[in-house]
């Protein structure tokens, strides 16, 4: 694995945007706005958990923020419904739509395309 350092503006930027992901998560739903009807334990595993899988990849950085990038799409949705509806959630939902639409673009960004 390359040292942060070594690593493009891009990767590095994109491995910022998944922490912060994973630290809103038990933030959201464990501190700010626990869940009433299931165990809160269950929320942040069901939410934090999938953004951890990614990790078994991250010898390839490249690789780890695919996933990533791959696995925001079902946050950006959570973010959009949340925002829609709940409006007292409404910030944390933005924060994680812009951190979600952040993780996609850096993988854009990312791609090294042919010269022609």
């Amino acid at each position: 694995m390359s040292t942060m350092a070594q690593l493009p503006p891009e990767q590095r930027l994109g491995l910022i945007a998944w922490t912060a992901l994973t630290a809103l998560q038990p933030v959201w739903h464990a501190w700010l706005f626990p869940a009433q009807t299931v165990p809160v334990w269950l929320v942040v595993a069901i939410t934090t958990v999938p953004l951890l899988l990614p990790l078994l990849a991250i010898r390839d950085v490249r690789r780890a923020l695919l996933w990533v990038g791959t696995l925001s799409l079902f946050y950006f949705c959570h973010g959009v419904s949340e925002a829609w509806s709940a409006a007292d959630q409404r910030w944390l939902a933005i924060i994680e739509i812009v951190l979600t639409v952040l993780l996609i673009g850096l993988l854009g960004a990312g791609v090294k395309r042919k010269a022609h």
